[in-house]
């Protein structure tokens, strides 16, 4: 009896084995080259036409490579971020922590040159992931290789985005928790804070830290009053402060020397120094350049393990033809 019982179950396993297999190889992973056949010049393309919107507006790398971020948090790198609201319902770029979000025209731009040479082949999230590379390398950032494959999602929801994107006022326990959700580790956590690097913030995004009922005493007194000469209270909606200030258009190591200060602009930068493996990346990369190329090459690493995070390959969503829309709509 437990004889025959065993070949039932060996019988149902083999085919389901089998089904496995399929399954895994219907869906390839992300690799280099992808479009070497479809679309040889992709990433020519890319490069020309951010190169020129980088040239144009140098304040724009920090938003492209912070659309690839807020991408890849929600619903993992599927260019949902992308997606227009409807009627009834509001996507993500409409979500509160995505209004101050830039950068969308820049995207349809190069994805209008794709288009027009290889029709209905590369995803708006390969495009998104190479933008942030490029933008990255124009900002004298560091450079890394993308591997490409990622199909575009279908839909996309701000409810989704307010819930899962990292806040700025988070401790470390908190976004650690949130980076492990995506597979991403505490020094994933140190490493892509870096980012901040480049680009500016509005003001309410801070702004608790100095008008709040109780001061924010990890935060330097000398920036905190510079902070309030520009900033001058939680309703103002037009300031913009750079997150790493003198640096802002540069990909460098000078944020990490901001936020040893205590002068690192969000809750979620001095907090940093709260936890014993990111206050210790912080403080290595802060130390007199001397890490600069450690940092860079761990960006590049985690730029590709983030890219990675809940990508939709083989036939799983779609190539949209216009970035903003789902291809069914038009």
């Amino acid at each position: 009896m437990t004889r025959d019982r065993s070949s039932v179950v060996t019988m149902l396993l083999v085919p389901l084995g089998i089904m496995l297999a399929l399954s895994c190889s219907a869906f390839a992973q992300l690799e280099t080259g992808f479009y070497s056949a479809t679309c040889p010049k992709v990433e020519e393309i890319v490069r020309e036409e951010t190169v020129k919107i980088i040239s144009a507006a140098p304040s724009l790398a920090g938003p492209l490579l912070r659309l690839h971020f807020h991408d890849c948090f929600v619903r993992g790198c599927d260019a949902s971020v992308l997606l227009d609201s409807t009627p009834g319902h509001l996507a993500e770029r409409d979500a509160k922590p995505n209004k101050s979000l830039r950068g969308f025209g820049s995207v349809e731009r190069v994805k209008a040159k794709l288009e027009a040479a290889c029709p209905g082949v590369v995803s708006c999230a390969d495009v998104l992931a190479l933008m942030a590379r490029e933008a990255v390398v124009l900002a004298k950032g560091p450079t890394w290789t993308v591997p490409l494959g990622r199909r575009d999602g279908v839909a996309s929801s701000a409810a989704e985005a307010s819930k899962e994107l990292p806040p700025s006022f988070g401790d470390v326990p908190l976004l650690a928790k949130i980076f492990a959700s995506k597979g991403l580790g505490v020094k994933d956590l140190a490493v892509l804070s870096g980012a901040h690097t480049l680009g500016t913030a509005h003001c309410p995004s801070y702004a608790d830290r100095l008008y709040g009922r109780v001061v924010d005493a990890s935060l330097d007194s000398e920036y905190a009053e510079k902070l309030k000469s520009r900033c001058k209270s939680v309703n103002d909606t037009a300031t913009l402060s750079e997150m790493d200030p003198g640096s802002y258009k540069t990909f460098d190591t000078s944020y990490y020397r901001h936020v040893a200060k205590r002068r690192g602009l969000f809750r979620s930068d001095a907090a940093l120094l709260d936890d014993d493996t990111t206050k210790g990346y912080v403080q290595r990369v802060a130390a007199a350049g001397n890490f600069d190329g450690t940092f860079f090459r761990d960006f590049g690493e985690s730029m590709v393990k983030m890219g990675n995070v809940g990508v939709l390959t083989g036939v799983q969503g779609e190539i949209r033809r216009k970035c903003y829309v789902i291809n069914k709509t038009h």
